[in-house]
């Protein structure tokens, strides 16, 4: 993709260990957070003291001044709770203590706790699903199983898409096949090392050995890394800090051996087994791929939780494969009878969104902060991800700059007590899904749901059933794991709609639970259920808040000075985050006008929401499209931009005429960074040229040509139908059935 103006063409990623929190800086946000509430209550109380004693007691006048305090004081709301996110941030990064190599080296060598990794898939580029793969297969982890969870279809329609499964599914055998050379060599050096009568410290040329070991793993990592498509900045990631980075710290390694050797010194037997055991960890991963969809058996529904869920219900079981007259059924056995299909159980779990990249260390240390004393109620810990630096696209930078914001602020809720999954990556005790797990029959079939699906945001869902089950959750304070932005408007659109639905439907859980909590005499702080109800519903009240600002002529005399002074602390800290995650302060103003263009979808999503709530209907997961062009863009979301521009300067024309001057300078200033935004996020042309195809394609219809023997196919019985399921009254498809497309092959 060309480099648009205004990119950052630096690729280096922030560092992993964020940087201490000076004094001065901590004490400014403190009175960041003193200066924003004096505020608030000064302008509520000089509000109202005006509207008793200045006020012409029209009514209309008194409902305009409450509805504007209510929408000042959620938003300051929402400041606040930044503010205080923030605080927590810094206090836990000027904290954190980064747990020496060898303590982990020391504690893995005796203390190996399987997880599987598990990395769910609908319709992804197989180039993107390949690097997720060797990212997790790469783990300095002693037992990893990679477990690749494919949604498509498993009978696609088109030579294409077929072509494209077969290609993810060969993923698995070409990483396996990439990795067994390496970790045969490493696995019999350990095997050697520990069948000779070895001293209780090693030196000379014992050590050499391990620095030939060493060597080699380098010299494959770096001929490995060389081989490496190289086309874009997650390419360049993937390659320098997922491959090389790892290449550099062994040889480092290899160095500090080499340097003992050269004193003449000695390293105890044990350490030098761990040295040896590190190279078997990173190259004996396990990759392999489940298709849920091949058995009836299993849930179909369209959701990544589905998905997830279908695969983690069978750990631990026998299975046997029995063909019906309907597709494949999955039956349980005993471990001592055949089994067809063999689900091997872990301990943890690790979710990871097939777009996302992590650091060699993720397991690693995630693990080990599971596995401390005192940490037995932690069910999820993560790193929140960041966003991958050198992107092309405006968009994408500033959408990758919210995100780097978004970081830090939820490593500050964990200081509160109110950390929230956020589904790209996560470490899991599969023992705390089992405790929230709900078991429902569909079709004669338990199913059963760990991770809830009633909204598209489950990560959020499952962290309140987590709470109210008296689990926590945790963020680890590193930068440990990346994750795709956006690269274009059409696609932000799809990501940030989802976002925006279901966290109104998930508000009724959260005060179920405080009540419980409350009833069993361990109550939720104050602050961990302000974060929480920020969280869930702040884009609902920030949407329908800005709306109001923006079309409805308020009074003047609403408009205070001492609004701006609330706001200013929230903006000065944001610009100074901005600044601190390597963007310029200025982008704060970016970041205001992308989120205006962005009102529109954000409002979908809301109206989602409670669409939902009064239908009782689930939605489709829709994935965010990763594509070498762009995605086009629904003419809604192309309109409301326009609509706010040309509304905005409206007001400010109209309220300058009237001597309305506070409104008409928000108004102007509105107008001015929403086509600032829409001009460098979306453009005249991708403008154009979507409204053109949008156009056509609403005006010309696709003529589906019926077969001709469409109508006798019709009357036909469905015997398969009939003879599993009994009753064909309503003629149920063998699609149907199955709950997916089938060929005209499959048929016969």
């Amino acid at each position: 993709m060309k480099r648009q103006f205004n990119t950052e063409k630096n690729m280096q990623p922030l560092p992993q260990q964020h940087e201490k929190a000076s004094v001065v800086k901590v004490t400014l946000n403190r009175i960041y957070i003193i200066l924003t509430m004096v505020f608030w209550a000064v302008y509520v109380a000089s509000t109202i003291y005006y509207q008793i004693t200045k006020g012409n007691g029209s009514f209309q006048k008194a409902v305009e001044a409450a509805l504007y305090i209510i929408i000042v004081t959620t938003l300051c709301f929402s400041a606040m709770i930044y503010l205080f996110s923030r605080q927590g941030a810094l206090l836990r990064f000027k904290a954190h203590k980064r747990i020496p190599r060898e303590m982990l080296d020391s504690y893995f060598a005796k203390n190996q706790s399987d997880i599987t990794v598990l990395v769910p898939s609908y319709d992804e580029e197989v180039t993107v699903i390949r690097q997720t793969l060797l990212s997790a297969a790469l783990q300095e982890y002693p037992k990893v199983l990679v477990r690749l969870l494919i949604d498509d279809k498993p009978n696609p329609s088109t030579p294409e898409a077929a072509a494209k499964l077969q290609q993810t599914k060969q993923l698995a055998r070409d990483i396996n096949q990439l990795l067994a050379k390496p970790h045969q060599r490493f696995k019999k050096a350990l095997e050697q090392f520990k069948a000779g009568q070895q001293p209780n410290f090693i030196k000379n040329q014992e050590l050499l050995k391990v620095v030939a070991e060493y060597h080699f793993a380098v010299k494959w990592l770096q001929n490995f890394a060389a081989s490496e498509p190289h086309e874009d900045h997650v390419d360049d990631f993937f390659v320098n800090h997922v491959i090389l980075d790892l290449a550099e710290e062994l040889a480092i390694t290899a160095k500090a051996v080499e340097k003992v050797v050269e004193e003449k010194s000695q390293l105890p037997v044990e350490r030098v087994e761990q040295l040896y055991c590190r190279l078997t960890w990173i190259f004996g991963a396990e990759v392999d791929y489940f298709q849920r969809k091949e058995y009836i058996s299993l849930s179909h529904e369209a959701n990544k939780a589905m998905n997830l869920n279908s695969y983690i219900d069978l750990m631990g079981k026998n299975y046997q494969v029995k063909k019906t007259e309907v597709g494949k059924v999955l039956l349980p056995v005993a471990p001592a009878q055949k089994a067809d299909f063999v689900v091997p159980d872990s301990e943890f779990l690790l979710t990871l969104d097939a777009d996302s990249l992590l650091l060699r260390e993720y397991c690693l240390r995630l693990v080990y902060l599971l596995n401390q004393p005192g940490n037995e109620k932690i069910a999820v810990t993560q790193t929140p991800y960041s966003s991958f630096r050198g992107c092309p696209s405006r968009i994408e930078r500033i959408a990758g700059a919210t995100t780097d914001i978004q970081h830090i602020l939820h490593q500050g809720t964990t200081h509160y007590g109110a950390t929230f999954w956020v589904g790209s990556n996560a470490v899991i005790r599969k023992c705390a899904l089992e405790d929230i797990a709900e078991t429902e029959i569909v079709q004669g079939f338990p199913v059963r749901r760990f991770i809830q699906d009633r909204t598209v945001i489950e990560d959020t869902e499952s962290s309140v059933d987590l709470e109210k089950h008296g689990w926590e959750l945790y963020n680890y304070p590193e930068r440990l794991s990346y994750s795709a932005t956006p690269p274009d408007f059409g696609s932000l659109i799809i990501q940030r709609r989802r976002w925006a639905n279901g966290g109104l439907l998930i508000l009724p859980k959260l005060f179920a639970t405080i009540k419980e909590r409350r009833q069993q005499g361990n109550p939720l702080k104050m602050m961990e259920i302000f974060m929480r109800l920020n969280y869930m519903a702040s884009i609902a009240w920030a949407s329908f808040g800005l709306i109001f600002l923006l079309a409805y002529p308020f009074d003047d005399n609403l408009l205070s000075v001492y609004i701006i002074c609330a706001a200013a602390p929230y903006f000065i800290a944001m610009a100074s985050d901005l600044h601190y995650c390597r963007y310029k302060r200025l982008d704060i103003l970016r970041i205001y006008g992308f989120n205006l263009i962005l009102l529109a979808v954000n409002l979908a999503g809301v109206v989602k929401s409670i669409q939902q709530y009064l239908t009782g209907e689930k939605i489709p997961f829709a994935r965010t499209p990763k594509v070498n062009d762009r995605t086009a863009s629904p003419t809604l979301y192309l309109l409301a931009p326009l609509v706010i521009i040309t509304f905005s300067a409206f007001i400010c024309w109209r309220s300058y005429t009237a001597g309305n001057f506070p409104n008409a300078i928000f108004a102007g200033f509105n107008a001015f960074t929403a086509s600032w935004a829409a001009l460098a996020y979306i453009g005249i042309k991708n403008t154009i040229v979507d409204f053109v195809c949008n156009f056509i394609n609403w005006l010309f219809v696709d003529v589906k040509t019926k077969d001709a023997g469409e109508d006798r196919k019709k009357e036909e019985l469905n015997w398969r139908s009939v003879l599993y399921y009994g009753d064909d009254s309503e003629q149920v498809p063998l699609s149907v059935a199955l709950g997916q497309s089938v060929t005209p092959q499959e048929e016969k």
